[in-house]
């Protein structure tokens, strides 16, 4: 069961996943499973808190991923209940006790789980007490980040995307801050320590988030979610995509629930799906 819709275009794949911990973001993006669902780690640096995304599979690594970093989950979010998401939700949450998130909508696909193990041809996995219901407009908040809900139904009822907006996380520095670091230089004679740390309070002010978007299956690089399995409508996710999707800035950074990020501008001007009838 691919989860996106047969139309690919490799020429779109060409911007890199971010796997890198910037000064106020760490976003990790681990393809887990046969059907190599994008499972996302996007933690806080300072406080060392983290949202798993999409545990499809491979538990194990994503456990040993978040030790690295030190990294603790304070909650586990479902984009939507196809096996190859959910695989790993009960196993993370018996791990890290964290609560598991995902829409209403899609409680019942969830519960089918037999059904879409027997079409894929493999065990079912283990199931898990939802402990929220996602709704459209929900922020969710950890550490110095916050990520808003966007309902995307078309691809599964309860489809989800997560819109992280441009300043969430971002440092930044007021002008009482800046002048006490000065002063406090300049009382130990550090007269040179002035311009640095300046020059730094400006930089941090200056610092510019890129807004990010866990899309789930809903949309890809060069492609939408399909629309022919439990629940789908291309009705609907069309417009999931035009009503609320493109509205987003052009400039952000779009993490596919399979695949290669992209970004809206370029899923504006490009994607086959996304152009003028």
């Amino acid at each position: 069961m691919q989860c996106y819709n047969r139309f690919m275009r490799d020429d779109l794949r060409g911007l890199p996943a971010l796997n890198a911990a910037q000064e106020s973001l760490i976003h990790i993006t681990i393809p887990v499973g046969i059907l190599r669902c994008n499972c996302s780690i996007i933690g806080d640096p300072l406080t060392c808190e983290a949202l798993v995304v999409d545990p499809g599979d491979e538990v194990t690594r994503i456990l040993d991923l978040l030790g690295r970093r030190r990294l603790t989950v304070k909650a586990i979010v479902s984009t939507h209940a196809h096996i190859d998401h959910v695989g790993g939700l009960s196993k993370l949450h018996n791990y890290t006790g964290a609560p598991v998130l995902m829409h209403r909508d899609d409680l019942p696909l969830y519960q089918a789980m037999d059904v879409q193990a027997s079409f894929l041809g493999v065990l079912p996995p283990d199931l898990t007490e939802i402990d929220q219901l996602l709704k459209e407009g929900d922020v969710l908040r950890w550490g110095s980040l916050e990520a808003q809900v966007i309902h995307t139904p078309g691809h599964t009822p309860g489809s989800v995307s997560l819109y992280l907006p441009h300043d969430a996380g971002k440092i930044s520095l007021t002008d009482k801050d800046t002048k006490g670091a000065t002063m406090a230089g300049a009382g130990n004679g550090a007269g040179a320590r002035q311009d640095n740390v300046s020059k730094k309070a400006d930089s941090e002010k200056k610092e510019i988030r890129l807004p990010q978007l866990l899309s789930g299956d809903t949309l890809f690089a060069g492609s939408i979610g399909r629309t022919d399995l439990w629940g789908g409508s291309m009705e609907e996710i069309m417009d999931s995509l035009r009503s609320k999707i493109m509205q987003l800035p052009d400039a952000t950074i779009v993490h596919p629930g399979h695949g290669a990020t992209t970004t809206i501008g370029r899923e504006r001007e490009t994607n086959p799906f996304l152009q003028p009838e």
